[in-house]
């Protein structure tokens, strides 16, 4: 019975084997949605394949300007730019607003702008659904690039906003014009909706974002969430 398991795995794995290298060719066509090489469409409902595809197009900054074309997302692709600082900007683009206005427009890497796009679609806009009824139409923020070091030290690794790989998060203004900020509304109150609205928010951004910090995280993020697209993978 042993021998017969291992043989029957042997054959599920060259199957499977097969079926991968069929799809690499070409020569099994399957639906975009299902195909893990198919070009990530930001537009779609995220599922299982969401994070790998959209790891790549961190990678390929043209098909990740082509996807970023896809979507609502007003941006300007932008020059790469050499820093003698360790501070160089690698396929970033300058974005302006999305379906929602931003307080100022920021540069981004594509990644970061096309995680965005999944995070405003599909965590914060059913977030302010859901506890108020009503749409978020405004943005506010802190900034994306910034030549420093973490926590602006003058030693250490560089944030990830030296290189516009990150963008930190204030408040958010409902189509009413009800203000959300995470310094004075992160701390539950007898209401209570601003609170677990910033929650819900900060939970959504986990599915995208690989960094994601609010005020539960350290005193530095009292005001802000921070969300990047580096290389650690915490949600605090």
């Amino acid at each position: 019975m042993a021998r017969l398991l291992r043989w029957l795995a042997l054959l599920v794995l060259l199957a499977l084997a097969g079926a991968a290298a069929g799809v690499w060719a070409g020569l099994i066509v399957v639906p975009a949605r299902y195909d893990p090489w198919a070009r990530l469409d930001l537009r779609a409902e995220p599922d299982w394949l969401t994070g790998f595809k959209l790891s790549r197009l961190e990678r390929e900054p043209e098909q990740c300007r082509a996807a970023l074309g896809e979507t609502g997302l007003r941006f300007t692709a932008l020059p790469d730019r050499d820093s003698d600082e360790n501070c160089a900007l690698r396929g970033v683009v300058r974005v302006a607003r999305s379906d929602v206005a931003f307080s100022s427009g920021f540069i981004a890497t594509c990644g970061l702008a096309a995680a965005w796009t999944l995070f405003e679609a599909n965590a914060l806009q059913p977030a302010a659904e859901r506890h108020f009824g009503q749409r978020v139409a405004r943005v506010e923020h802190l900034g994306s690039f910034a030549c420093r070091n973490v926590y602006g030290r003058t030693s250490g690794r560089r944030s990830e906003h030296a290189t516009a790989n990150a963008i930190d998060l204030a408040a958010f203004v409902l189509a009413d014009g009800t203000r959300v900020g995470v310094l004075g509304d992160w701390e539950v109150k007898p209401d209570g909706r601003k609170a677990a609205f910033l929650r819900d928010v900060r939970d959504g951004a986990c599915r995208f974002f690989d960094v994601v910090l609010g005020p539960d995280y350290n005193e530095a993020h009292r005001n802000h969430f921070h969300l990047d697209m580096g290389t650690f993978h915490t949600c605090r």
